[in-house]
Order: C-alpha cells, then structure tokens, then sequence
C-alpha cells in the first residue's frame, strides 16, 4: 500500500514539474483592433413615434397616398473595436483574459420617410410635406472575460480558442434624425423648414456571449502578433432617451415650442416601460391623467449588435 501511495505521488509530482517546465509565460497583454460585420437582421424599433419602414408617398393633398413600403432591418452588429486585453496562462494549455473594449457602430438607417403630407390650412389651402431619415449609431465601453484554450505550439504558431461573455459597462444608442417640412400653396413652395434632432438612448444593463478561434505567431522572444476571428452576440434593451439637440433652419429650437414639435418635458425626455396602460404617462393611453412636466412613457426598444469580426494585434509576454 505504502509503495502504491508513494508511486503515485511520485507521478503526481513528475506531471507538476512536467508542467512547469513546459509552462512559458503567466501573464501576457494584448492590443488589438477589430472589424466585425453584422451577422443577424432584425427589425429596428419605433423611433421617434415613426415606425421602422421606408415609406415613399406620392400626390398632393387629396391624392397623396403610400406608393411603396419596404422593411428597414438590421443591426448595428457591424464597426470598428479597439481593445486592451490582460492574460494569465495556468499551464501550457488553459488560461484566462479580460479585455476592455471600445466599439463604434456603422451608421445605420432606422426608418425613412418620403413627400408623407401632414397638415392642410383649411384656410389658404397651404399643404405641408414631410421627408425625414432617422441614423442610428451604438458607441460602448465593455468588459470581456474570457476563458482560453491553447492547442499548442508549432513552428512559431501558437492556435488557441476562446469563450467567454461581454458586459457593456457604458454605452450610448445616438439617433439623429432630419426631417424636411415643405409648404406649398398650388404648384408654389412657400415655406421649408429643415429640421435636426439627436435622441440618445441609454440602454438597462445586460450580457452577451462570445467565443473566437485565434492564433499567434512569435516575432520575439516576448513579442507576437496575434489574429482572432470573434463571434459575438447580444441584444441592448433602451432605458431612457433624451434629446439633446433640436435645431430648425439652424437655430436652437430645444425648449421652445414651434409649428412642428412641442417643447416640453415629456417631450424631451422618454422612460421605456414593458405596457402602455391608462396608468401610463403617455397621451394615448391616458389623455387625461398625462403630464406633461413628467418623461413620456414609450414602448421598450430592442437593438442587436451581433457580429462575425477579424481582430488583428501585437501581444506581450511577461
């Protein structure tokens, strides 16, 4: 028994130095940029009470009427990231990361608007259209914890995967929308007012998933470059909005009241709650308990930013 017991504690102790031997590094950091493409469509949310179409209407007054309607889908899974990532090696094949990521979106358009008309003065027959895009951009700070297997090295190439979770820490959805008011009285414009506004959205807090298949190649003793191809995916979900800037030919219009837009509270500012009830601060569903010195109450607002992305860098090995 005593011979079995010290044999296999002898075993034990050869795989631990075996082990050590073999380990190369404990701690290694990694600086990177990425490029990611959207992977998923889905249908962007209502913005600014404007569903997510591209609508193009044609004719006047009477005959002005909904030529086409196309779907606005998408995601803002496609932009840039630049990161920092601190690594430590357990042992020649396990380890752990956390990176610290900065990602910018492509631009996106949410919803689009062509010649819609939307008031008649009853009096001088003046008619006004409306033509608006609304573009949306993400902008985050986020965490990822990762956990890394290493495959082993061969001729300087080292392959390694990966899995791990991603945990924005801030982050913005900024919506900026223009829309164009054209009056006409018969054939002649009389009037056009270009209009500006930027909503930003701050999202509840959530989680994502992520996993990549990556491999780094030796340059030095301490130094290789490294490339990772990166799956990702999670979805924001809106908390608040706020406009922060509302211009009409140029000039502020934020806290006044003007022919197209009221200037309130509640116009400014949104909370997005699950239902809209009578109990809701929303005109709609409760006209008469609505105030307006209160956030408006809007449907929550989804947005996916699930992506496939190359992440090409440096690493170092301490």
């Amino acid at each position: 028994m005593k011979k079995q017991l010290f044999l296999l504690g002898f075993a034990i102790c050869s795989m631990t130095m075996v082990g050590q031997t073999e380990k190369k590094e404990s701690w290694y950091f990694k600086l990177g940029g990425s490029y990611f493409l959207q992977t998923a469509s889905t249908e962007f949310p209502v913005v600014g009470g404007q569903l997510p179409n591209r609508d193009v209407y044609e004719g006047t007054l009477g005959n002005n009427k909904l030529a086409s309607r196309e779907s606005v889908t998408g995601s803002f899974g496609e932009g840039f990231r630049a990161g920092v990532t601190g690594g430590y090696r357990f042992n020649t094949r396990l380890g752990v990361e956390m990176g610290v990521n900065y990602y910018t979106s492509k631009t996106k358009t949410m919803a689009q608007t062509t010649n819609r008309l939307i008031s008649v003065n009853q009096t001088n027959g003046a008619a006004t259209y409306l033509s608006f895009t609304a573009d949306g951009e993400i902008k985050a700070f986020d965490l990822a914890p990762a956990l890394v297997l290493f495959l082993g090295e061969s001729h300087g190439f080292e392959p390694y995967t990966k899995v791990g979770v991603i945990v924005p820490v801030h982050g913005t959805l900024d919506i900026e929308t223009n829309r164009d008011f054209k009056t006409f009285v018969g054939a002649n414009q009389v009037a056009e007012t270009k209009a500006y506004s930027k909503d930003v959205v701050k999202p509840n807090p959530t989680i994502g998933f992520m996993a990549a298949l990556g491999t780094s190649y030796k340059l030095g003793k301490n130094i290789s470059a490294f490339a990772e191809v990166e799956y990702r995916n999670f979805t924001v979900h809106g908390k608040t909005k706020e406009t922060e800037i509302y211009t009409e030919n140029g000039v502020d219009k934020l806290n006044q009241t003007t022919s197209f837009r009221e200037a309130s509270y509640a116009a400014i500012h949104t909370n997005y709650v699950d239902r809209l009830d009578v109990k809701s601060n929303n005109k709609e569903y409760n006209a008469a308990g609505y105030d307006s010195t209160k956030p408006m109450d809007e449907l929550s607002s989804y947005v996916g930013i699930s992506g496939l992305g190359l992440t090409l860098g440096l690493k170092y090995s301490l």
